[in-house]
């Protein structure tokens, strides 16, 4: 059911609509998950070095699909709250074409580049032909992944995040099912990790296509363009950034992976299995900043700046609570929760991903205050501060991964993660405590101020 964001409670708003998106991505996250959990257990540790080594470039597939559902879900939550309801329609259809064509694009992009990307990322030959035949397979499956994206970033501006993660909790428990069935009883190897994603990723995206056109057809405007430019134009404006955003991010993860190459296939082992837990932390973070952005879009559509605020401080509150359970956790537990992935619990891959965990981990607050400012800064439009934080994590992480790598061996480039998600949260949350969302008529408004 469609939801208005705009009326309630803000905190109660804000949780309902949120709870349901941390299911969602707690489910997503067991794709990637489960690929590296069968590969390490029921193959061999090299296999899930090929699996994780190949995941750093799908971030990058990830970064532009992210790109296209964050431009959509921004623009239709802010007609969805303005009530503008035939440009909602017309925008939807618009954002569809246009990926498309992107989707298109990066496929064929995809296929040429993906072996001279291994090689830039100085990939061991151990494994090189394993991380090539996930990737292949990996981008045969594109066009799911894209479109899936989109259905969801329109559902989440719509204000239903339930049927997302009714999607998601079927086809991750299917894809796990999949994955074992293909790697233990058919023998398949790393390829049957990736058919097993391909087939579960297509399915979810042929039903949640089809809701959601059954969902769009139960809005009556009367006739809707197909296509705007004025619309594309704006879902380029955040949908752009937000890519670049993601992009960014992919590339500095990327550059930290040729880092980690570099000492060996037990090592990238290791981070493999850590960076799938800590990635698994941080993209739920990330998954409620951006509920944040389609909260803020639709109170920003209707007028409603001080809802923004109070959303603020509800979203600090709610990503600390996701995040307490997530350190104890790491500090407490990181041993065994790493040797989940490997066949060798006694191996240094299982001392490589305990370090990860237990250096960066306790920064997770930090990353909070970051993620929650950022959610602002997007829904409301300002895509030139929230760029700029995030390039600034990236280039102090990589920086500092290479800084400290040859002085301090890999311990070096998981202190560079701490650095970099300092200085960014320092950053944004100056940018959001000085209004740079308010538009321009409330700016200097006293009642508005902090």
């Amino acid at each position: 059911m469609n939801k208005d964001l705009t009326v309630g409670k803000p905190a109660a708003v804000l949780w309902k609509y949120a709870l349901p998106l941390l299911g969602g991505v707690l489910f997503q996250q067991l794709y990637s998950i489960a690929d590296s959990f069968v590969a390490g257990k029921f193959i061999s540790d090299h296999a899930l070095a090929a699996v994780g080594n190949a995941y750093e470039v799908t971030l990058i597939y990830f970064a532009v699909a992210f790109g296209c559902n964050m431009g959509t879900s921004i623009v239709t939550s802010s007609l969805f709250g303005a009530k503008r309801m035939s440009e909602l329609k017309t925008e939807i259809s618009t954002s569809f074409c246009a990926s498309a064509l992107v989707c298109a694009a990066l496929m064929l992009a995809g296929f040429f580049a993906m072996q001279p990307l291994l090689a830039l990322i100085n990939t061991p030959r151990e494994i090189l032909a394993d991380s090539m035949l996930y990737l292949q397979i990996y981008t045969a499956g594109l066009p799911f992944v894209f479109f899936y994206n989109i259905a969801t970033g329109v559902f989440a501006a719509l204000g239903d995040s339930k049927t997302p993660f009714y999607f998601l909790a079927a086809s991750s428990v299917a894809n796990i099912a999949m994955d074992i069935w293909f790697v233990r009883g058919l023998a398949m190897g790393v390829a049957g990790v990736a058919w097993a994603t391909f087939l579960c990723q297509g399915a979810s995206c042929v039903v949640s296509l089809a809701v959601l056109a059954r969902r769009i057809r139960a809005i009556h405007c009367g006739r809707s363009p197909f296509f705007s430019a004025a619309l594309l134009k704006k879902t380029l404006a955040i949908g752009i950034p937000s890519m670049l955003q993601q992009i960014f991010v992919s590339v500095g993860n990327i550059a930290v992976q040729s880092v980690v190459n570099s000492f060996g296939p037990v090592v990238i082992a290791g981070y493999s299995a850590g960076i799938k837990l800590n990635n698994f932390a941080v993209t739920s973070f990330v998954t409620v900043g951006n509920g944040i952005s389609n909260y803020t879009a639709q109170n920003m559509g209707a007028g409603e700046t001080r809802r923004v605020r109070q959303g603020y401080r509800a979203g600090v509150l709610m990503i600390l609570c996701v995040a307490l359970p997530f350190i104890l956790c790491y500090q407490l537990l990181p041993g065994s929760l790493v040797g989940l992935f490997l066949q060798d619990a006694g191996s240094g891959a299982l001392r490589v991903g305990t370090e990860l965990l237990r250096i960066i981990s306790p920064f997770y607050c930090v990353v909070v205050l970051k993620l929650v400012a950022d959610g602002v800064l997007r829904g409301s439009g300002k895509m030139a501060p929230f760029m700029l934080t995030t390039f600034v994590d990236l280039a102090l992480r990589v920086a500092f991964a290479f800084i400290l790598s040859p002085l301090l061996g890999e311990t070096g480039i998981w202190l560079a993660w701490p650095l970099g998600w300092g200085v960014s949260a320092a950053l944004s949350t100056v940018f959001y405590a000085r209004g740079v969302w308010l538009p321009a008529r409330t700016e200097t408004s006293k009642t508005d101020r902090i």
